[in-house]
């Protein structure tokens, strides 16, 4: 009877496979994410497995006439090493950044380069705490190059996603 039970056992456990935590292939994330630029908003993402991409869309409109910004990112990390709750890709962000022109001129838009890594975190099956850092390289209107700060004063930048799948 135990050799029964434990070769039962041995044999479910074998056949069960690994558990995977998020970052199942095919699946949908939606939340909030925030670049290195301090670009960011609420945000979708799509894990192919090997590899997810998203973006990010942001909008405020402070109080005052013409000031209103417009935000909009996307995203791509290869993942280069993943366990059942966690994954470390390479990739980066290209963000846009519609701003008001300083004293009455006309609008400015910040293009942001953000060649980087970033590490997701499963703390559930579905629920994923992402966290990214990298250089920042400002182009178009944003003259600037940072490594892990950012104008905002942003040292990094981080997520939150709920998957579907």
């Amino acid at each position: 009877m135990f050799k029964t039970s434990l070769l039962t056992t041995l044999f479910v456990i074998g056949a069960a496979g690994a558990a995977h935590a998020g970052g199942q292939a095919g699946s949908i994330g939606v939340g909030a994410e925030y670049t290195l630029s301090g670009i960011g908003g609420v945000s979708v993402n799509y894990d192919a497995g090997p590899f997810h991409v998203g973006g990010s869309l942001g909008y405020s409109d402070p109080a005052g006439p013409n000031n209103s910004r417009f935000q909009i990112a996307g995203r791509f990390f290869y993942h280069v090493h993943h366990s059942a709750f966690a994954d470390f890709g390479l990739g980066g962000q290209i963000g846009l950044d519609s701003v008001p022109g300083a004293m009455g001129a006309n609008r400015g838009t910040n293009l942001f380069i953000e060649p980087g890594f970033e590490i997701r975190a499963f703390l559930s099956s579905n629920v994923a705490l992402s966290a990214n850092g990298g250089f920042v390289i400002g182009t178009a209107d944003a003259s600037e190059f940072d490594i892990r700060g950012s104008t905002t004063g942003v040292a990094g930048g981080f997520g939150i996603h709920y998957y579907f799948y």
